[in-house]
């Protein structure tokens, strides 16, 4: 990597986007459609903006995910399973996309994130109000926590967003407190894939360190505006980043 990413104007830069991103991911998810596009930028290869951006990200979603807690949104004794399914998803999806081609998902995903901002647009159940259950909590575990998981190991875009639709969609949760359960299982999703970058050696550990720095910020100001605006923000920006993402993604494979 090119030591100029060094330079302070840089590592500025990149904490502020960090910042933002985290503030964003805290509340709708999607932070990497900000850092992962400035990382490439900077000058790193692919695999060094993913693994770095994967290192910056968990400190994200952990700073969020401990303001939850301590907030009592969410227990993490009530997610354990959630939580190691999520964590067994990850590392399958990373180990096999090592192997096998992404190329269908580039063209699905994009189509399942418009669902997904309409959905958030239309449904009466994105609210923050509690409603039926829909499915059991066996069938949860292991279709959303091992099934976003491993999509998230293998792929990516729109894990938070989709772990948040999930907890309203099918187990009847208020929007507030989806938003609170989808970042803990988010924080096991990345670091179940962090730690296979770590081990691969791909980090720039300097610049993850000081976007870190940013997203332990910004998440923290978005898991406290979630926690005091409720969805009121998270609904507009849940649909706006759906958007952001799926439009990215068709531009990305029309190029």
């Amino acid at each position: 990597m090119a030591m100029d990413v060094l330079s302070p104007e840089l590592l500025l830069i990149l904490f502020t986007v960090a910042t933002v991103a985290g503030f964003v991911d805290a509340i709708a998810g999607g932070g990497g459609l900000l850092t992962l596009p400035v990382l490439l930028w900077s000058g790193m290869t692919p695999v060094e903006a993913l693994a770095t951006n994967k290192l910056q990200g968990s400190f994200g979603t952990f700073s969020a995910s401990l303001h939850f807690i301590r907030g009592k949104w969410v227990s993490l004794q009530d997610l354990i399973p959630e939580i190691a399914l999520t964590f067994i998803g990850s590392v399958s999806g990373t180990l096999l996309v090592q192997h096998l081609d992404t190329g269908v998902l580039v063209d699905v995903i994009p189509v399942l994130l418009i669902g997904m901002a309409l959905y958030t647009l239309f449904s009466p159940r994105m609210e923050d109000i509690e409603s039926r259950q829909r499915i059991s909590r066996r069938l949860f575990v292991l279709l959303i926590g091992f099934g976003v998981g491993f999509y998230d190991g293998f792929f990516g875009p729109g894990t938070g967003s989709l772990f948040c639709i999930a907890f309203v969609a099918l187990m009847g949760l208020g929007l507030n407190r989806a938003t609170a359960h989808a970042k803990i299982l988010n924080f096991t999703s990345n670091i179940a894939a962090l730690i296979f970058f770590a081990a691969g050696g791909h980090m720039v550990w300097t610049v993850g360190l000081v976007m870190a720095a940013g997203q332990i910020l910004g998440a923290y100001v978005g898991a406290h505006t979630v926690m005091t605006q409720g969805s009121r923000v998270i609904k507009p920006l849940l649909f706006l980043v759906s958007l952001a993402l799926a439009l990215k993604l068709l531009l990305s494979n029309s190029n």
